[in-house]
């Protein structure tokens, strides 16, 4: 009886060590374009090496049998409450595992890092989080859910035929009750992970340099889980450098620092109607890339000489809500958390609305989709744009799609709005993010087979239509287009989430009001966008302190900066930096120097957060 019940509790624990372990696996197999450069011993290191976390997992489940344990050997039930309270409790245990662990599956191309917290961002509002998910992959998620879901109670009801809840005598029990105590002590330190100084964190099953392995040995339960309740103190994020000494260093690199120099006009007029196109998903690798002989971007590499071309542009982040703050207030992506979504803090930034509103523009967004995803409406209307028009105020002759209303209708309408508006007095600014792009690349064309493929190149031809419009009115004299993308893409399959590749993106500037074409070769991100532009307005851009006039001298350092869910990069003509903050480890710098700007940058914007 006794025996029965201490073999319940080994056999809970170490099932549920080799159930997590499965999970290596079967992500290996997943992802198998990624592991295919992987030795079979680095396949079997992630298995190893994730052992660590599978165990802290591991501990987490067993508590409750632990206890359910004691209580039987002092309290008299029959047999089957005690059974029905731990099937009960081992089934939510393998739903609850087995969702965290099908999402994370499908999650992980799109985001490069184990499934979080993060995640809750997004689901504000399941109906928009569920439209970037197309019919084929939630059956299939929701399959491999099930699969697992069924797996693992099937293991954990056979494992618990051993529990016997017979009551000992009170002298025998009070002597297995100090080994069940043993056991939970045992199972405490296998949550602690380990008796180091260190706690469970996911860098303890960091082992290799190729980043994919480790996010393979990371239990998603543990790093989903974990996340929860992170209550973040922004001011101590990052503490690379005493206070004295980041904002010293911050100084040489702020772009509105004393030592910035006048800019080099570009344009032909300080008051032009200012158009801002943000690009959902257009990756430079997408758009430097042939799909059967043919360019997937033929349009913006045709508008290409017809404008600025920014050679060594990057995008700041990887989500469009990061991006969108770049891009229209200057201020860097975070790591871990996205601005946008603390209303508190997000309405504090500046933004080129608020300054060109001050200027005496009219200042107005549009949108297919819905802007009060990931609080973008909030965002917004706090940063000065005036008015915003969105799928709530549209009404077009086909439905919308699963994020809205597509960029054939949107470009089209809203390339009408710009004409109008240009016949107005007063001079404009106008916003559109596209979203046809974006997963499940559901659009009326069919160029490629690829659907990611043939969705950008349905909205690079609703592009080159909307330009093409108007270049034949008489908005275009007056006019200047920003067309940039809000952040890259995982193309090809094998980019990693942090190289710089990955975040490597078009921006082209076009319109009347430019006084030629040229090409930049200048190194700049997403945050530089705002005080270039607002430079050539002759407009003061004091109140952006990350953003550099990419067209005015250096100093300050001209550079390219991103951050991805677990550390930066940095690029420049010397070279590159990279850091992971999971394990702490650079994994590429060509200098010392340049390594600090990152860390200066990442520790300056969360002490920013923190004071907003």
């Amino acid at each position: 009886m006794i025996k029965r019940k201490i073999a319940f509790l080994l056999a809970v624990f170490f099932a549920t060590v080799a159930l997590m372990a499965a999970q290596k696996p079967v992500f290996l197999l997943w992802y198998s374009h990624l592991a295919a450069s992987a030795a079979w011993g680095e396949w079997i290191g992630v298995v190893v090496h994730g052992l660590k976390l599978d165990l802290t997992v591991a501990g987490y489940i067993t508590a409750l049998p632990l206890l359910v344990t004691l209580l039987s050997l002092w309290v008299r039930l029959p047999d089957r409450p005690w059974r029905g309270v731990m099937a009960a409790y081992f089934v939510a245990v393998s739903v609850v595992t087995a969702v965290i662990f099908a999402v994370d599956l499908g999650l992980y191309e799109h985001w490069g890092f184990r499934l979080d917290a993060t995640i809750l961002m997004y689901l504000a509002d399941p109906k928009e989080a569920m439209a970037s998910v197309d019919l084929w992959t939630g059956i299939r998620q929701t399959l491999v859910c099930a699969l697992w879901a069924w797996g693992m109670s099937w293991v954990y009801l056979r494992v618990l035929r051993l529990f016997d809840g017979e009551r000992p005598r009170r002298r025998a029990a009070a002597g297995w009750s100090v080994a069940v105590l043993l056991l939970a002590g045992l199972d405490f330190v296998a949550i602690r992970g380990g008796v180091e100084a260190s706690v469970a964190n996911v860098s303890k099953v960091y082992f290799s340099s190729n980043l994919f392995l480790n996010h393979a040995a990371t239990n998603p339960v543990f790093s989903f889980l974990s996340s929860l309740g992170d209550r973040t103190d922004f001011a101590a994020q990052y503490a690379f450098f005493d206070e004295e000494e980041r904002a010293e260093r911050f100084d040489a690199l702020r772009g509105n620092g004393p030592k910035s120099g006048p800019t080099e006009r570009v344009l032909r007029t300080e008051r032009p109607d200012v158009v801002v196109v943000i690009l959902e998903s257009f990756a430079r690798s997408i758009m430097d890339t042939d799909a059967a002989g043919e360019p997937v971007m033929p349009n913006l590499e045709r508008l290409k000489g017809e404008g600025i071309w920014f050679e060594n542009f990057f995008a700041n982040s990887f989500r469009t809500d990061r991006g969108e703050v770049a891009v229209l207030s200057g201020f860097p992506a975070q790591t871990g958390v996205s601005i946008m979504k603390l209303p508190a803090k997000s309405r504090n930034l500046p933004s080129i609305a608020r300054s060109l509103g001050r200027e005496g523009y009219d200042t107005h967004f549009y949108y297919g989709g819905d802007l009060n995803f990931t609080n973008q409406a909030s965002y917004m209307y706090a940063t000065g744009w005036q008015r915003l028009t969105w799928q709530k105020d549209l009404k077009f002759d086909r439905p919308a799609a699963d994020w809205g209303y597509d960029d054939a209708l949107m470009c089209d309408y809203f390339a009408d709005e710009v004409i109008a508006r240009s016949a107005e007095a007063k001079p404009f600014l106008a916003g559109l993010l596209t979203l046809s792009s974006h997963t499940p690349f559901d659009v009326p064309y069919e160029k490629f087979p690829d659907r990611m493929l043939n969705a950008v190149a349905f909205t690079d031809d609703c592009i080159g239509r909307m330009i093409g419009k108007l270049k034949a009115s008489p908005a275009w004299d007056n006019l200047l287009v920003v067309l940039v993308a809000d952040h890259g893409y995982p193309f090809p399959e094998t980019l990693m989430y942090n190289e710089p590749m990955r975040h490597r993106i078009p921006m082209l500037w076009l319109g009347g009001a430019l006084t030629g074409p040229r090409v930049v070769e200048e190194y700049a991100s997403q945050i530089d966008i705002c005080a270039t532009v607002l430079a050539q307005l002759a407009v003061a851009h004091d109140d952006f302190d990350y953003s550099k006039d990419i067209f005015a001298p250096a100093p300050p350092r001209k550079f390219a900066y991103y951050t991805f869910e677990e550390g930066f990069g940095v690029v420049d003509p010397t070279g590159e930096a990279i850091w992971d903050g999971t394990s702490g480890r650079v994994l590429r710098a060509t200098s010392p120097e340049l390594l600090d700007v990152g860390r200066t940058m990442l520790q300056t914007t969360y002490r920013d957060i923190a004071d907003r």
